[in-house]
């Protein structure tokens, strides 16, 4: 096993999860219920299921585009869509 890569991967995963949706979700759903086994077992086979179809997507999009640079170019620019939409949304709610 590559440890560099592993603990890079971890560090990097773990830093990005502190405090966002998925951690509020489960906090939410600890407060309402005393069953805090079953919610912590439904949120680990969850975070499972979606890193492994993150996994299985890399690897799809490494074995059909040859140059990493076009992965890189497209997410910085779904970032930048993505963002730009987030942003206009704001201008447009109603008030």
């Amino acid at each position: 096993m590559n440890w560099a890569l592993f603990f890079s991967t971890f560090s990097l995963i773990f830093l990005a999860e502190l405090g966002d949706k998925t951690q509020l979700a489960l906090m939410s759903q600890s407060a309402t219920s005393a069953d805090r086994w079953t919610i912590f077992y439904a949120g680990v086979t969850a975070l499972t299921l979606t890193t492994a179809l993150g996994v299985i997507a890399g690897d799809l999009i490494r074995r059909f585009v040859p140059d990493e640079r076009y992965v890189k170019l497209a997410g910085g620019l779904l970032f930048l869509i993505f963002g730009t939409l987030m942003i206009a949304s704001v201008f447009r709610a109603p008030k």
